[in-house]
């Protein structure tokens, strides 16, 4: 016997999750305060990424300093990595540059193979 697909008329109910969020563009700035925010870590931690040079706002100083989506983003896997896999703020550095590095290749291989 085949299981119905979750949205058919006799399908058991399912409980269905519902994802809210937005997209930030990388014209999207953000201030110090919103990426902590956004990456549930201490100012401190974001200032480590900075000096590491993992990310690169834009400003002067730390009041000054803004960010894009793209930093969101670089921010919340270098966050994952420490938290959740212990890796130091080097090791997480380099994991982020080779994540990257995997990804620009995969979209050129994608390109040459023509899918």
């Amino acid at each position: 016997m085949t299981p119905l697909p979750p949205d058919a008329p006799d399908a058991p109910a399912t409980r269905r999750l519902q994802l809210t969020g937005f997209i930030l563009e990388e014209q999207t700035e953000l201030t110090l305060g919103d990426l902590c925010r956004a990456c549930a870590v201490e100012s401190s931690a974001i200032m480590e990424l900075v000096e590491e040079g993992v990310l690169n706002p834009a400003g002067e100083a730390p009041g000054q300093w803004r960010f894009t989506g793209l930093h969101l983003h670089r921010a919340r896997i270098a966050a994952r990595l420490q938290r959740d896999l212990g890796v130091n703020l080097a090791g997480a550095a380099l994991a982020l540059e080779l994540l990257e590095e995997m990804d620009l290749l995969r979209a050129r291989l994608l390109r040459i193979s023509g899918t």
